[in-house]
């Protein structure tokens, strides 16, 4: 029988109250009411922590396999628990997914709203292509690259599902908001420019971007490891320019 490795089993009371009534009173005397407190918030935090725990080896998992090629199964294996309780926490593995989506998207996507709207500010009247671009990727690399293995699994699981149907569409929900953000600003920058040119410019951005996150090891090959795909601060130091110069060229 599998073990489980998580600090607690499940209590569905965990919100309401504290379900041992030893916990709240000892014989006919009433504990202290901080006495009380403390196993239900300790409760709380290890519920917490297992989510986190079970979040973190689905993330690693969809990064590789995609959404068809992890069940719940490997989750709990990974984790090192009973499926019940995986299925306890999310019910199934589309909730997981989108879960996993979500954890993190949110950082992302404000981490990079903060970025444009401050570039906005200083850049005044005068926005420039490379600007804007620096703030939309630079922002989101850095945050990848130092936020370490969890954030790495994170882009790898963005790159890989944005183009099936069901990521494609996390995608739009989560970070529509903050691509429409950026093409406002492209477009204030390039004022003669055709708006089907900066969505195609845009287009091209992402695939690149995408491409990056998914650290396939292709470059590193191709390049006889002159190159690394996990050498997001030497992408830093190009991506934006040179998209920013392909932005330009649509004006020859």
């Amino acid at each position: 029988m599998q073990e489980n490795l998580l600090p607690f089993d499940p209590d569905p009371e965990v919100d309401g109250g504290i379900s041992d009534p030893y916990l709240a009173t000892r014989g006919n005397e009433i504990m202290p009411e901080t006495m009380q407190k403390q196993p239900r918030r300790r409760k709380a935090e290890q519920r917490a922590e297992s989510i986190e725990h079970i979040l973190d080896a689905a993330e690693y998992l969809f990064s590789r396999n995609g959404f068809y090629g992890v069940t719940l199964r490997d989750v709990a294996k990974r984790v090192g628990i009973h499926t019940t309780l995986v299925h306890y926490y999310f019910q199934d593995k589309q909730n997981l997914f989108q879960r996993v989506f979500a954890r993190r998207a949110s950082v992302t996507s404000g981490g990079r709203m903060a970025a444009l709207a401050k570039y906005e500010e200083e850049a005044g009247d005068n926005p420039t292509v490379e600007g804007a671009l620096r703030a939309f990727l630079d922002t989101d690399l850095d945050l990848y690259y130092e936020g370490g293995e969890h954030w790495m699994n994170y882009a790898s699981f963005c790159a890989r599902v944005s183009n099936t149907p069901e990521g494609a569409k996390l995608m739009d929900e989560h970070f529509d908001p903050v691509v429409l953000k950026l093409i406002g600003i492209l477009k204030r920058a390039l004022p003669d420019h055709a708006e089907v040119d900066i969505f195609w410019g845009y287009h091209f951005v992402t695939g690149a971007l995408m491409n990056t996150l998914a650290r396939t090891g292709r470059i590193d090959r191709l390049s006889g490891g002159v190159c690394r795909s996990d050498d997001f601060p030497a992408v830093k130091k190009r991506m934006a320019k040179f998209m920013a110069a392909g932005f330009l060229s649509f004006q020859d």
